[in-house]
């Protein structure tokens, strides 16, 4: 604790007296000064034990002394300490009595004790409160690594919440909550998520602190819980240009001095935590890139062996295949342009425009390394077992079916889709296309690889970020064909035959098309055109005529179909 002037009262070298005041005595001083002039309160910063001998002023009067009190309330000052002895014999009631109505504690100094003395014994007590707020913090600091090394995060929180005599939250990369001290204080720390959120938007290492009140709920009060009176730092935790975790602390006051100590060390010791070290982290990435090439090349068992139990159940349960990689935004714009536009296909852009652009921001361009942050928190959060493996510029991911970690590639897959439909691209931007194999045994990894290849290729070609493999077969083969090759090869085989309707000799192009999509049925084709069968019958064999190609060949009705379909699409 501070110096306060009740500590200094019961000083027994000092020998000071109250004359007013008494009330008020539990102040704290931060500091002893010594001034003569009528308005020493421009050189006061507040929290000031004021000395004077009353050279200047004339404290018998009554005016002069209520004003001059009040200034010195004004400016914060703790206390005033008049000496006796030296201008006056005793305290004038004059400035006893402003003393007592502006409620400013007022002691009296006897003159055989100097000012110095009480300078010193201040100066003495600030400095044994800061050596035991060091000794604490040295000892608070002690007991958040011991229970740091023996119970994790969790048990740092505790002793950190006894250390502040409140409470301490844990939040991860997403800004969700990890954990919590004590267990009650988990209300508090959801309530403060859109906070945490906004220091996670700043460059770290970032601070702030929520105020009291139920500031930013909406709820103008505590809620029940009390957790409107808090007054909340949040600290960003990380060494890197974005924070990896985040950390909430809740008091009923502003942090003392050991308590400071307390919450930095904390910092210090879930920054350890947190950022593994370099060395360990490549060594699990060799680790799951060595895991990830046993499982291709069916070798589940040994994969197995290697894992350990790095990730659980996992490679045992129902799992689905991810890859991810960046695909030129000029690139994708071409595609739309050339016909297919569906890449919003829930059409859920504007519902999640401002999720895309906090997303994007989070991610800073680097779409393909938000997802694998993205995926490892949601599987840190939900306690599932997942696999990351960067593979050049493709991540691939190995998640539980049905998981959260496949749940949160797709929201994020449709936030940075909703972020593409609502802004303009310059065409360098790099977009994100994903693929997700059907689900798979530990036997069929190979299989479920080249389905989220395939995924990711049809991803690509029709502007998509997100394709599941379990949704190519539900709709039509047409649009996967909708790329420039394709498209110049059904211009080039339907040319002779719109260069003849163009002359107007016929309307073989449309024959054709209501031919085969009658299955070669004459009189219904016939009857779809309007025309006699035996017109129908002629146009067919100018079709083989011109194009040189049998229509009885059933691949040649494949081409011509799919090329009909194809410039049809592009129409």
């Amino acid at each position: 604790m501070p110096p306060t002037l009740a500590s200094l009262v019961h000083h027994s070298a000092l020998k000071l007296t109250v004359r007013a005041g008494g009330e008020r005595l539990d102040t704290p001083v931060r500091w002893v000064h010594a001034s003569e002039l009528t308005d020493p309160v421009p050189y006061m910063e507040g929290g000031e034990l004021l000395l004077i001998t009353a050279l200047k002023l004339d404290a018998e009067d009554a005016e002069a002394m209520r004003r001059y009190v009040k200034r010195l309330v004004g400016a914060g000052v703790a206390g005033l300490g008049f000496a006796v002895g030296v201008h006056y014999e005793e305290t004038p009631k004059a400035l006893v009595d402003a003393a007592e109505g502006e409620g400013l504690p007022l002691l009296e100094v006897p003159r055989r004790t100097p000012f110095l003395a009480i300078s010193k014994a201040v100066s003495a007590a600030i400095a044994a409160d800061q050596y035991r707020a060091v000794t604490a913090g040295f000892a608070a600091q002690r007991e958040l690594t011991k229970q740091a090394l023996s119970d994790g995060p969790e048990g740092l929180l505790t002793a950190l919440a006894s250390q502040v005599d409140g409470w301490a939250a844990l939040y991860d990369a997403s800004g969700a909550v990890v954990a919590t001290a004590p267990e009650w204080a988990g209300r508090r720390a959801a309530r403060i998520t859109a906070d945490v959120e906004r220091l996670r938007e700043r460059a770290a290492p970032a601070s702030s602190v929520v105020g009291g009140g139920g500031e930013g709920d909406g709820e103008g009060g505590d809620g029940g819980d009390g957790s409107g009176e808090d007054r909340v730092e949040l600290h960003s935790l990380g060494t890197g240009r974005r924070a990896r975790a985040a950390l909430a602390v809740g008091t009923a006051a502003a942090l003392g001095t050991a308590e400071r100590y307390a919450v930095h060390s904390a910092i210090a010791l879930l920054t350890l935590t947190t950022e593994r070290s370099r060395s360990l982290y490549a060594a699990e990435q060799r680790i799951g890139a060595a895991v990830l090439r046993m499982l291709l090349a069916g070798q589940p068992d040994h994969a197995r062996g290697v894992a350990g139990d790095l990730y659980g159940g996992l490679l045992d349960a129902p799992y689905r295949m991810i890859l991810a990689e960046a695909a030129s935004a000029s690139a994708g714009r071409a595609r739309a342009r050339a016909g297919d536009t569906d890449t919003d296909p829930d059409g859920g852009g504007a519902a999640v425009s401002a999720e895309a652009a906090a997303v994007l921001a989070e991610a800073g361009g680097d779409l393909v390394g938000g997802l694998g942050e993205v995926v490892e928190s949601a599987a840190a959060r939900s306690g599932e077992a997942v696999l990351v493996v960067p593979d050049g510029e493709r991540l691939v991911v190995l998640a539980a079916d049905r998981g959260a970690v496949v749940a949160a590639c797709a929201q994020y897959a449709e936030a940075v889709g909703g972020a593409r439909s609502g802004s303009e691209q310059t065409g360098d931007e790099d977009e994100l296309v994903v693929g997700i194999s059907a689900p798979a045994g530990p036997i069929a990894a190979g299989a479920a690889y080249k389905q989220a290849e395939q995924a990711l290729s049809v991803a690509r070609r029709r502007g998509r970020v997100l394709v599941e493999h379990e949704d190519l077969a539900a709709g039509s083969v047409v649009p996967l064909l909708a790329d420039d090759a394709v498209r110049a090869f059904a211009d080039g085989l339907l040319r002779p035959l719109y260069e003849h309707d163009a002359t107007g000799r016929g309307d073989l192009v449309a024959s054709l098309r209501a031919w085969l999509s009658r299955h070669g049925q004459w009189d219904a084709a016939a009857a779809d055109l309007g025309v006699h069968r035996h017109t129908l019958r002629y146009r067919m064999r100018r079709v083989e005529e011109i194009l040189g190609r049998s229509l009885d060949d059933p691949d040649v009705r494949m081409e011509l179909w799919l090329a009909l379909k194809t410039t049809a699409s592009a129409e």
